[in-house]
């Protein structure tokens, strides 16, 4: 009986000409507006040739001597930390948390976890962070988010200049584009306080997925910027489009997206599959599930996650700690359950949103994710840039103790690959 039930789930080949019919029709509009705007910046490999002309070190560094000096020298000084070999090795660190032991521990490189931190709002942060990183011999995460106004920080610098400091340090970063819900493209919603409502899958109603693609291409070929953050399925299938015909854009799903069961997961991976490049490669390299999810959706996903072809591809994005206000009840705090399934699920990211919970309820101004929505000027006005750097130190802090938890339980990390793996 069971096996007669799976036999009927079986997905008949034509049903794939139906969809080509559609994805090939000339005069198809889902499909030709798509094309109309990747017109507008030239052939994919046009295109590709733009962003890398873009993102090249040099360039970015002759672009913001002119327009930072300030953000120039702090990543100069960023590159002779790291020349000098300043920050702390994988191995030395890993001698540091065992001392004598060392010697006698393996560790699971092959399921090394991503030590990643959001959002990193503003340049300053790198090296705040960084110098912390070397009095302390700790850590800088393999990983950056982002969540900043993408306008404001063209405008003064901090765009070029965290591009550049990713490339530096050997970590990846992803970008939100100003098109994501709260520009106002739903004319029923007002600001922060009807936010839910713009991440219901409303954000970005009728032609502002187009605008998401546009916004995309623009910083893509002219800084290079190639990972962004993904909030509504028309700009994740916008996403899997470009890269199907050959634009070389990634993007990571966010909590947002509200993927909170393993049946939520096999949708999105087999659009990704049905999409993916003849040699097996999908944009979507990260996946972030949502704050509900237990160990065991992770588990149950990746067992379809590595026939599909993505295990090396998609990464699981969990959320270790989060901000203390604005997005989850609290105490909110995952690292017990990431060191249990860490052994056993390849490639996954554990994300640091906000502090130890036992600190942040401490602070006189506790991380809140509202503050991502907050204009650069308004927080210095207000007072409030030493309160959310604060915000960011406790969430590098918890990073770290995340990394220490790993050590301690013979598993591996992944940091900042040009100053901790070389």
């Amino acid at each position: 009986m069971t096996s007669d039930l799976r036999q009927r789930l079986k997905i008949p080949s034509d049903r794939l000409d139906d969809i080509n019919a559609i994805l090939l029709d000339q005069e198809m509009r889902v499909v030709n507006d798509f094309l109309d705007v990747v017109a507008r910046y030239g052939s994919p490999e046009d295109i590709n040739r733009q962003a890398q002309a873009a993102r090249h070190l040099p360039t970015l560094l002759s672009k913001i001597e002119t327009a930072n000096p300030e953000h120039y020298d702090d990543l100069k000084w960023l590159i002779a930390q790291k020349d000098a070999k300043a920050f702390i090795s994988e191995k030395d660190y890993r001698q540091k948390v065992f001392g004598t032991k060392f010697n006698q521990m393996s560790f699971k490189d092959e399921f090394a976890v991503t030590l990643e931190i959001s959002a990193a709002q503003y340049f300053p942060y790198i090296k705040a962070v960084a110098e912390r990183a070397i009095e302390r011999r700790e850590l800088m995460p393999g990983r950056f988010i982002r969540v900043r106004n993408m306008k404001e920080q063209e405008a003064d610098g901090d765009l070029a200049a965290f591009a550049a400091a990713m490339q530096i340090i050997g970590a990846s970063y992803v970008e939100t584009l100003d098109t994501k819900g709260t520009d106002g493209s739903n004319v029923h919603l007002g600001g922060p306080e009807t936010i839910t409502g713009y991440f219901g899958g409303v954000g970005q109603p009728n032609q502002h997925a187009l605008k998401w693609l546009d916004e995309f291409l623009y910083y893509y070929t002219k800084y290079g910027v190639q990972q962004v953050l993904n909030v509504n399925p028309g700009t994740v299938l916008l996403g899997y489009f470009l890269y199907r015909i050959g634009v070389d854009i990634e993007f990571k799903i966010s909590v947002f997206m509200g993927n909170d069961n393993p049946y939520a997961g096999l949708w999105t991976l087999l659009g990704a599959k049905l999409f993916a490049r003849d040699d097996g490669s999908s944009p979507l390299i990260g996946f972030n599930w949502s704050n509900s999810i237990d160990n065991e959706t992770m588990e149950i996903t990746a067992q379809f996650r590595k026939p599909l072809g993505f295990e090396d591809v998609v990464r699981f994005e969990h959320h270790i700690t989060e901000t203390y206000k604005s997005i989850v009840r609290q105490p909110y705090n995952r690292r017990d359950e990431l060191v249990a399934i860490a052994p056993d699920v390849a490639n996954i990211s554990a994300k640091h949103e906000g502090a130890e919970p036992e600190i942040d309820s401490q602070r006189s101004y506790p991380s809140d994710i509202l503050d991502y929505f907050r204009d650069k000027d308004e927080i210095i006005e207000t007072g409030d840039w030493e309160n959310l750097l604060q915000n960011f130190m406790d969430k590098f802090d918890a990073t770290n103790r995340t990394a220490r938890a790993l050590t301690e339980n013979g598993l591996s990390f992944i940091a900042a690959k040009h100053l901790h793996h070389t």
